[in-house]
C-alpha cells in the first residue's frame, strides 16, 4: 500500500506541475545524481534512449533542466543534463504536507529506531535497484 500511495502522491504533484509521472521520476534522479548524461539517465531508469529524449525535451521546455555540452567528453556532441534548482521550491511546496507528516511520525521514534528504519529502507532500495537491473538486462 505504501508504494501505491506514494505513486498517487507523485502523480498528483506531477499533475500540478504539468509533468508526467516518468518526467517527475527523471527530474528527481537528475536532482539527486546530476549532472548526468542522457545515456546514464536512460540506463538508470531502464527507459529507451528515444523515450528519454522526449522526457528531457519536456523537462527542458518546462524550465526544469538544462542540457549543456560536456567539455570533458571526447565526443564534442556529448551533453550532460543538469537540474535548474531555482524551481525546487515549487516541488517542496507541493510535498510540504507529506514532509510535515513525516516529521511528526519520525518524532515518535528513538534515534536507534530511526537508524534501523533507515537501514531497512537503504537495503530495500538496493534490492529494488538490483531487481530492476535484472529486468532491464544490465
Amino acid at each position: 500500500m505504501l508504494s501505491i500511495q506514494l505513486s498517487l502522491l507523485n502523480h498528483q504533484v506531477g499533475g500540478h506541475l504539468g509533468l508526467k509521472d516518468v518526467d517527475l521520476y527523471c527530474l528527481d534522479l537528475i536532482n539527486r545524481s546530476g549532472p548526468l548524461s542522457p545515456t546514464t539517465l536512460s540506463r538508470q531508469t531502464g527507459l529507451h534512449p528515444a523515450t528519454m529524449t522526449g522526457v528531457l525535451d519536456r523537462l527542458q521546455r518546462a524550465g526544469w533542466i538544462i542540457r549543456e555540452r560536456d567539455p570533458d567528453a571526447a565526443d564534442r556532441r556529448a551533453v550532460t543534463v543538469r537540474a535548474l534548482r531555482d524551481r525546487n521550491a515549487e516541488l517542496l511546496q507541493l510535498y510540504a504536507g507529506m514532509n510535515s507528516s513525516m516529521d511528526e511520525i519520525c518524532a515518535e521514534y528513538t534515534a536507534d529506531q530511526l537508524d534501523a528504519l533507515a537501514d531497512f529502507l537503504r537495503r530495500t532500495t538496493e534490492a529494488g535497484r538490483n531487481a530492476t537491473e535484472e529486468l532491464t538486462g544490465r
